[in-house]
């Protein structure tokens, strides 16, 4: 095809090649960088709760971060759809970066569950923009060739984030694993300047305040409440209790009045008419099941294996690389797969199902358990993850109008992190409560000068006591970490059956920002950028699922 001259707007992007790898090699770093620092600090996470003394509320370290990633993302998904997303990204960035630096000037519990929280109003913008970024200039029907290597990336952060954590807390400082996305923070910010040039477009249309402001209030009301026990102290849910009591009516009135404001809105944050779309509906349910199933329980493995079997802080993350390659397997593969064939339906009900032996097969975890064993398990894990992850992402957009790619993308990912804040404060507090209970039996009979609780536990401190009380702590965190996850299972079984009814719509041949007549793209462009091939196949019911 020759070059299409450009006749839209001003300064219509162009999509060469060249722009479209550009593009897509910011978006790998800055993804990298984000979910990276969503899993760096769980093999650190016990020395540092135990030097901060904030063992008995570590659960919080993980749940601010998720729950601050969910809350921005729809924010920068319709900011993005709006005015465009190129500033949305630099901000972002910026602000991950700063909060890096906070977290590693931290001298207390609290300012570092502060500085986790801001950082993660960075990291949801990274995270939802570079998956609306490379829908926009990347078909549906080429963009598994793009989307295997980010899903393989963010399988590969959150490997590698705990074998990092663990390497600067054992041999340097835990506050390196902070210091190092300073730099990395500021490469990608420059990188992005230069190499981001998305088009960018006034509007006169206001962005929906009153729907923002609820849905803050119902997304952080419904994990301060399930994380209860976490964070007021509390054992137990005492239902008399009137704080607790108001927080959950608190909860469900701006849930209700987030529901009603945007059934009413101009440009709502969450268009209700989305759940008309049987696949977004569908991927969106899953989404949550893969978060609060998954992430609750990947995130504590580090911790066990330090605990539970004395493996060295760096060898605990080091031990998590077989999951690593499995997700780089199996979402490099199927994108690959996908982009020749233009089917996905099959990934998704296929990787549910591994997922949910691999998490079975997790029940069985023991102090002794071989460490061949315990690689199969979580290669078997990762290679569930590698074929859903990126392949529901892929299922939404497609499914719904180019102009609300972003929107769209977002929603799915809120309801997935919102899946994890929620599954790792439940997660956390059925860990902590079995541990709590059974090392309260442990250091009841122990010697003079031994700990008497979890405050201030650290692996260093497990090994250096008497062996007697030692195994009792061993035993202490397998028997409490092992039968949590059969609280997992059935969730995760859910989101197989779910995947089974999950509709196949025939791939686009166009980038969203073709569709949308923001940019045209060049006879160099990647196969499947240029416009054309969008008819109806049987099984097709494209955007209008949506109702419109």
């Amino acid at each position: 095809m020759p070059t299409t001259t450009p006749t839209i707007g001003s300064a219509p992007v162009v999509l060469t090649r060249r722009t479209v790898w550009v593009i897509f090699g910011a978006l790998l770093t800055s993804m990298f960088m984000s979910s990276l620092y969503q899993s760096v600090l769980g093999t650190a996470m016990p020395t540092i709760v135990g030097e901060l003394d904030g063992v008995e509320h570590q659960g919080w370290v993980m749940t601010i971060y998720i729950l601050a990633v969910a809350i921005v993302m729809p924010i920068y998904g319709k900011a993005g759809d709006m005015w465009g997303r190129r500033w949305p990204f630099l901000v972002a960035i910026a602000l991950f970066t700063l909060a890096s630096v906070g977290g590693a000037l931290a001298t207390s519990f609290p300012m570092l569950v502060l500085w986790r929280g801001v950082q993660g109003l960075g990291g949801g913008g990274l995270m939802i923009l570079s998956q609306a970024i490379i829908a926009d200039v990347v078909s549906a029907k080429e963009r598994g060739k793009f989307m295997g290597p980010m899903g393989a990336v963010f399988g590969v952060s959150s490997v590698l984030g705990p074998v990092l954590g663990g390497w600067f807390t054992e041999s340097l400082s835990w506050r390196l694993a902070f210091w190092l996305v300073v730099p990395l923070g500021v490469a990608t910010f420059v990188v992005a300047w230069f190499a981001l040039r998305l088009p960018s477009h006034a509007s006169n249309r206001r962005m929906d305040v009153a729907g923002t402001v609820l849905m803050v209030l119902a997304t952080t009301g419904l994990v301060l409440a399930t994380s209860w026990e976490s964070w007021s102290g509390e054992r137990g849910y005492d239902w008399t209790d009137p704080r607790l009591a108001g927080l959950v009516v608190l909860t469900l009135l701006a849930a209700v009045a987030f529901v009603l404001v945007e059934r009413r809105a101009q440009e709502p944050l969450l268009p209700l008419h989305l759940f008309k779309n049987p696949t977004f509906r569908i991927a969106t349910v899953v989404g949550v099941v893969i978060g609060a199933g998954m992430f609750a329980a990947l995130s504590f493995l580090p911790t066990f294996l330090q605990m539970a079997t004395e493996t060295s802080i760096t060898a605990s993350g080091l031990l998590m690389l077989p999951m690593m390659a499995g997700v780089m397997l199996t979402s490099i593969g199927s994108g690959l797969l996908i982009a020749r064939t233009g089917r996905y339906k099959v990934y998704p009900v296929v990787g549910m199902a591994v997922v949910t032996l691999g998490l079975v097969a997790l029940t069985r975890l023991t102090g002794d358990i071989p460490m061949l064993v315990f690689g199969v398990m979580i290669f078997v894990l990762g290679a569930g993850l590698g074929l859903v992850m990126q392949t529901v992402v892929l299922a939404v957009q497609n499914a719904v109008d180019p102009h609300e790619i972003g929107t769209a993308t977002s929603a799915n990912n809120f309801f997935r992190e919102i899946g994890a804040a929620v599954g790792i404060a439940l997660f956390s507090t059925i860990f902590t409560t079995r541990l709590s209970d059974r090392l309260g039996e442990v250091f009841a009979g122990a010697p003079e000068g031994a700990p008497t609780g979890t405050s201030g536990l650290t692996p260093a401190v497990v090994h250096a006591l008497p062996e007697e009380v030692r195994v009792q702590v061993v035993d202490a965190f397998a028997g409490s970490l092992a039968p949590a996850f059969w609280y997992v299972v059935p969730v995760v079984a859910l989101g197989f059956v779910l995947t089974l009814f999950l509709r196949e719509v025939r791939l686009s041949e166009t980038a969203g920002l073709v569709a949308r007549g923001e940019a045209v793209a060049a006879d160099d462009a990647p196969s499947g950028t240029l416009p054309g091939g969008d008819e109806p196949a049987d099984d097709v019911v494209g955007v209008t699922e949506d109702g419109r």
